[in-house]
């Protein structure tokens, strides 16, 4: 009985260790789009450096995701009134667990979200960035 088994045993994970060989299978997988809220941050953040070494500016069109790897560019558009935007993944965040991202001030302000502080928000990405942190 194991004599029957073993070659087809041999067979199987041979054919699944030679299935992976020669594909390089991306180390970070992401959904194209999300939807959820974003908020944004800026004087008290402004100059300080970000989580990728950049020194945060509020009037560039940057972003923060807990996840997505840097250099991520993401088209936001605010779902209340149809505006959007494409900004760049530079640091990481949001910390609180209802939000799935934080934009720069000059994100937020072409979003029309400044007022509110917050937004119900889709998320595309259009450039996925390099994935070495």
């Amino acid at each position: 009985m194991i004599h029957r088994i073993a070659p087809i045993f041999l067979a199987l994970v041979a054919g699944g260790v030679l299935a992976g060989c020669g594909s390089s299978a991306p180390r970070f997988v992401a959904p194209r789009e999300m939807e959820g809220v974003a908020s944004y941050y800026a004087e008290e953040f402004n100059g300080r450096k970000t989580a990728n070494g950049e020194v945060y500016d509020m009037h560039a069109l940057t972003a923060a995701h807990r996840t997505l790897p840097f250099n991520t560019k993401l088209r936001v558009s605010n779902l209340n009134n149809g505006r959007s935007v494409i900004v760049r993944v530079n640091d990481r965040g949001p910390f609180k667990e209802s939000r799935i991202l934080d934009l720069s001030l000059e994100a937020a302000r072409r979003l029309g979200i400044t007022r509110e502080g917050t937004a119900r928000v889709k998320i595309e990405i259009v450039e996925l960035g390099s994935t070495g942190e």
